[in-house]
This record gives structure tokens, sequence and C-alpha cells, in this order.
């Protein structure tokens, strides 16, 4: 049987103990010549035996007992945090590294046991989360921007288009765009009374409450309001029942930006009236000055003068009218975008054209690259080509016109060129002109827009050429190739793993009115940051020169919902810092002030808690700049560095990298603000189940153990 040194050493330390206080005793009276002697022998031993006995039993205490506490959390952790590692016993007894095994089997055994339940769950869900991402994908194709909220306001979903045009609509007139790229407009779990009037949302519920009332089967809202930016949207509100039953869930908006529509209107109207008004007070003095013309006996500087009134007027009368239509022509070359379209699509989409409106002229494809995709307005386009064939077959006689379609040759071209050939009579460069820049004609139709109109709106180049070898001519178009290339097929778009799109449905459930304080932590929204400095004393000058976020809603770290900026902290970066953070002065330059980014942050984490770890440090620069920027930050703040205290007292470092170490966490991107934030992020997020199992579940109680830890005395 294999002998344990330890168990043999803590055997034997009672009776050293005793044999080293019977030689104290021994050397005192054999030593000594007098009683005073002895006693100074004695005291003198005696402190020695006590120092001796002090360093074994502190030993002993960090061998059997501390080891033990040491195990109990990491043991806790293993169990409530779900952590995947093993744990280690190093320098403790044979009993505790024999406890320590056993916890590891257990662990082992348990994990197993999870990993079965999950893979079954998944297998279970797979069907709801494939319908979950098709949905998503779907929300990523649509043109209009789709929001869905609970009925509190909170965003469930969104789409891309809504994020950006939220984003370009909510943006403060003259705010410096590069400042987070608008980070905290819209996000997971946040507010849509941040962007939209709750008054407005609220009269449009309860419009569609009263016809779901009356019967309605889809009833729905619609109304306009303005934005920060002096925008126009029109919202139409649709609402989400419950299964089976009238009652509201939340409520789906569909948002679309009219500005530019009521703006264009707005000027069409002004325009028309300024043509009817006008027109009228100049069409009577024109008639006044008739009737004056035809008294015969007008003198000739009289007749002269009421002549120049009628010229005057008529053409005041002709800019007016060549004004409006100027703005309709203008208005119709941008009225279609610019959409990918396969090349061998678009020449049979034009040879159908040209067939249905030319009864005297064929079409025909002459050459097509099937590989090709052309970012066109198709509309324009098919009315540019087949007026081109009708003038050939109504003043050329052409009976037939081929298409074709080819990459252009040029290095480096972006550019495709379709041709518009015939074979017949040729014509002169002025014809060519003159069909380039009168507008667009077929049969009895006309239209405002040129060829040259259309082309310039594909910007492109447009020209005549003759083929003398096989006696035909051709018009060719330089028309811009797609930028992307071939757009995905639905099959690629819409697979069981695909999530192009952000949501969590489970945001349904409406959040319950209760203090903030009492809330559950798993029910609360987080704001979780980090900041990069200049220096270690805020106090002393040193400055800001990034600040990183990102969100944690409904107990789910959101990834994709980030705020990372650089700072110009407007002085000298020391070198000791760069080599930390890796910010050199060049990286801020250009980028904005605290003044721009603080007021940006504070509204990307309105409504939030925020967690930091060192949460003091951080805290401390954001208070400094509150008169500056004219924000305060005034919600509650929890600390990882705290709460790390709270649920491991008996751990020796409380360093996010030996948290991270603790609890599974995989570091990256450390001593930057963004990487940071995310590692304290999944941080807090196994910090909570801990806390619960010590009884710690709402934030007031979280905010309470904080404060009683010794380390919640540390300031800047």
């Amino acid at each position: 049987m294999k002998v344990d040194k330890r168990e043999v050493i803590a055997a034997l330390l009672p009776a050293a103990l005793l044999a080293a206080a019977a030689l104290a005793a021994w050397a005192v009276f054999a030593l000594a010549p007098d009683a005073e002697g002895r006693t100074a022998l004695g005291l003198f031993a005696g402190l020695m035996l006590a120092a001796v006995a002090g360093t074994l039993m502190r030993k002993a205490y960090l061998h059997w007992v501390r080891a033990a506490a040491r195990l109990a959390e990491d043991a806790g952790t293993l169990l409530a945090a779900d952590v995947q590692r093993e744990l280690a016993a190093d320098g403790a007894g044979a009993e505790v590294q024999a406890l320590a095994q056993v916890v590891n089997q257990l662990a082992s055994q348990r994990s197993a046991l999870r990993a079965d339940i999950a893979e079954q769950v998944r297998a279970a869900s797979r069907n709801v989360e494939q319908e979950r991402n098709r949905l998503a994908a779907l929300m990523a194709e649509l043109t209009q921007s789709v929001v869905v909220c609970n009925l509190d306001g909170r965003i469930l979903l969104y789409n891309r288009r809504a994020r950006l045009q939220l984003r370009a609509l909510s943006a403060h007139r003259g705010a410096t765009p590069s400042a987070a790229d608008g980070a905290e407009l819209i996000g997971l779990g946040r507010s849509i009374y941040a962007l939209l009037d709750r008054a407005l949302i609220a009269h449009a519920i309860e419009s569609v409450q009263q016809r779901l009332a009356r019967g309605a089967a889809n009833p729905s809202a619609q109304f306009v309001t303005g934005t920060r930016a002096g925008a126009l949207l029109r919202v139409q509100l649709a609402p989400v029942r419950e299964a089976g039953g009238d009652a509201l869930e939340g409520f789906v908006l569909m948002l679309d930006n009219i500005t530019r529509d009521f703006a264009g209107q707005a000027e069409r109207d002004q325009m028309l009236h300024t043509l009817g008004e006008g027109s009228r007070a100049s069409l009577g003095n024109v008639q006044a000055a008739l009737e004056m013309l035809d008294f015969p006996d007008l003198d000739a500087p009289t007749r002269e003068r009421f002549m120049a009134v009628v010229r005057d007027e008529v053409r005041a009368m002709s800019a007016r009218v060549q004004d409006l239509a100027t703005h309709s022509a203008q208005t119709m070359k941008t009225r279609w975008p610019l959409e990918d379209m396969r090349g061998d699509d678009l020449l049979a989409a034009a040879c159908r054209r040209i067939e249905a409106s030319i009864d005297t002229c064929r079409a025909t494809v002459e050459q097509a690259d099937a590989e090709l995709w052309l970012q066109v307005d198709s509309y324009s386009l098919l009315q540019a080509l087949t007026s081109l064939a009708a003038r050939l077959a109504g003043e050329y006689d052409v009976k037939l016109v081929r298409l074709r379609l080819t990459c252009d040759d040029k290095e480096g071209s972006q550019h495709a060129r379709l041709d518009l050939v015939w074979q017949g009579p040729s014509m002169s460069t002025e014809t060519v002109i003159g069909w380039e820049t009168e507008p667009m004609r077929v049969g009895g139709e006309s239209v405002a827009l040129t060829v040259r109109d259309v082309v310039e709106r594909h910007g492109g180049e447009f020209w005549f050429e003759r083929e003398r070898v096989r006696h035909a001519s051709f018009f060719r178009m330089l028309l811009p190739l797609a930028v992307e290339g071939e757009p995905l097929e639905a099959s690629a778009v819409v697979r069981g793993d695909s999530r192009p799109e952000v949501f969590d449905f489970d945001l349904f459930q409406r959040e319950p009115p209760r203090e903030l304080a009492e809330r559950r932590l798993i029910d609360l929204a987080y704001t979780v940051f980090d900041t990069e400095t200049t220096g270690l004393e805020p106090s002393a000058g040193d400055e800001i020169i990034q600040i990183g976020a990102t969100r944690i809603v409904a107990a789910k770290l959101r990834r994709e919902d980030a705020f990372e900026q650089l700072i110009n902290p407007q002085r000298s970066i020391p070198a000791v810092g760069i080599a930390i953070h890796g910010i050199e002065p060049a990286m801020v330059a250009d980028a904005p002030t605290i003044d721009t980014v603080l007021p940006t942050f504070h509204a990307y984490a309105q409504d939030t808690v925020l967690v930091a770890h060192n949460a003091a440090f951080d805290m401390r620069f954001l208070e400094l700049k509150r008169e500056r920027c004219g924000v305060s930050f005034d919600q509650p703040v929890l600390d990882t560095l705290l709460l790390s205290a709270v649920v491991h007292p008996a751990q020796a470092s409380h360093r996010l990298e030996a948290i991270a170490e603790r609890l599974g966490v995989t570091v990256l991107g450390r001593h930057t603000a963004l990487g940071d934030a995310m590692v304290t992020a999944e941080v807090f997020l196994k910090l909570i189940p801990l806390l619960g199992e010590r009884g710690i579940h709402t934030l007031g109680e979280a905010l309470a153990a904080s404060e009683k830890t010794y380390l919640a005395r540390v300031s800047y």
C-alpha cells in the first residue's frame, strides 16, 4: 500500500511539537545557572515554540481549510455556471484531492447528460428554428422598413432596411456621422418610443382595437410623423394578435420615408400654382393688349408698346411652361432605381417590347452573354431601345433589328456593350444627334426623356458605328455591370443555418411594472462597456480615447448590437499606454471629440443597467465630463469585479483574466474597449446563476451585496 508523505507528516506533527517542548524545557534547566537565566531562556524558548507552532498551524490551515473552501467555490462554479473545466487541488491534502476527483467525475457525467438533453432539445426545436430563419430571411429581402414590437414598445425584430433608414432619419442635425455610426438608434429590447412619439402609436393601437371590436378582419392604422432631422415618415401599424383571440401581443410598424416625395409634390404644386396664377395674369394682359390693337386709329409708338406687352407676356408664359417641363423630365430621369438584371433577360424583354409596339419591325437576339449581370433602370432603357427601333422602322423602313450584349474589352472596365444592329441605309451624324437629344417617341406616344437622359442616368455612353464588311450599322450603349454579381437564389438564402436578421420573440412577454430594484437580474437589459484612456488618473487630466460597449437583453448577449468609437483626447497619448491598448495618435487625429461621442453613447445606454469591470474607474471618467457634455449616467451600475468577490470570496485574484479563466470564458481582443466589453458581458452572464446560488436574484440584492465587499472601497 502506498503511503502518502503528507499523511505521515500530519500524524507526526503533534509528537514533533511535544518533543520540541520537552527539548526546550531541558535546555532551560540544564543550561541556565540561576533562576533569572532560566526565566529568560524559558521565555525565549516559549516564543520560538509559539512561532514554530503558528507557522505549522498556518500551513495546516492553507493545506486543508483554505484549499477545501476554494474547492467548494470552484465546484459551485462548475454546477451553477456550467463551466467546462477540471478542478485542481494542488497543494491540498489527499482527502481534498480525492474529493476534487469525485467532483470532476460528477461534473463530467452532468455535462454528458446536459449535452444529451441539449441535443434532444435542438432536434425537437429544429423546425421552429427553421421557420424563424425563413421569416428572418424574408424580412431581409423586404424593400420596406419593418419593425416588430411588443405592447411595451420593446423592439423584437427589425430588418436591415429599418436600421439604415432610422439611422438616417433620427440623426441630429449637424451630427457627426462617424460618431458610432448611429449605433444607438435601434436594437433588440430597446424602446421604439425613443424614435417615435408614444402618443401617436397609442392612438393607432386604440384605433386598431376599436376596429377589431367592430369585427374587422385585418385592421391597420396609418399616420405621418416628423423626425429629429426634420424628415417625414409614413408609419403603418398592424396588430400582432394572440393565437385564437383578438387580444394584442404587440404590433408591426412599416416605415416609409416620404420626405422626398412630399418635397417633390410640394415643388410641383408650387410650380403648377405659379404657372396657373402667372398665366392667368399674362393672358389678361395679352387679351387687353390685343383689344387695344384692334383700334384702327392707334398710333405707331402706342401700337409698339402694346406689341411689346404681348411679346413679354408670351415669353414669360413660355418660360414658366419650360420650367415645369424641365422639372418633370428631371423627375422622370430619377424616378426608377437601378436594379440588378441578367443581360439575356433584358434583351428578351426588349425584343418583346419592340415587336409589341412596332407592327412592321421584328427583333431578335444576336448575341448575349448569359453570365453578364447589369445594373439598369429597365423601364427607361426599354423605352430608349423601342424609340430607336421605331424611328428606324418609320424613317428608314427597317424590318429587322438585332440585339447583342458583350462585356467591354477595355482593361478594368465595369461596363457592358449593348448594340442595336440593323442592315440597310446609314445616317448622318446630325441625324444621330437629333435622335439622341429629342424626346423619345413610340407610335403616337411621347415622353419628356431623351436617349441621352437615359444613358446619363446609367453613367454610360452612346454612339453610332458602321460595319462596312457586313453592310450593317448599330447604336451602342455602355451600361454598368452589377457590382455584386448574380443575386442569391432563394434556396441559398432560406437555409436552416441562415440568420440574416436579428430577432428574439421571447421578448413578446410584457414586462411587469415593478420597481427596478425588485426586478430579477435575468429580466433586465444591460449595457456592458469599457473604456481605453491615456492614463490611470482621471482627476489629473487623463482622457478617454475609446469607448466600446455591447448589450445584454433577455439574458442573451447581443453581439451584433455593439458600440465602438475612437475619441480624439485633444492631448498626447503616453507611449506606455500605446504599448497596452495599441491606439496611436494618428488613429484618433480625425476622430470626434468626447463632446460628440458621449451624448451618442448616453443615448445608446438609455433605459439599461450599466455593467463594467472595475466600474469605479470608468464611471469616474464619465462623471468628470458631465458638465462639458451635458449628459449624466444616473442609471444603476453593476461591477463584475465586486460580483466576483461576492461569489468567490476565497479566490486570490479578481482580475478580468482570472475571472474569465475560472468561468471558462475565452478572452479575445484584450485591451481593446469592445473586446474587453464582450469578455465582461460573458463573465457577467456566468456570474448571474452563481449569484442565484447565494440567494441574490434581484438588482437591489446584487447592488447591496456588492457594497459589502472590501473591494467596494476603491475609488478614483
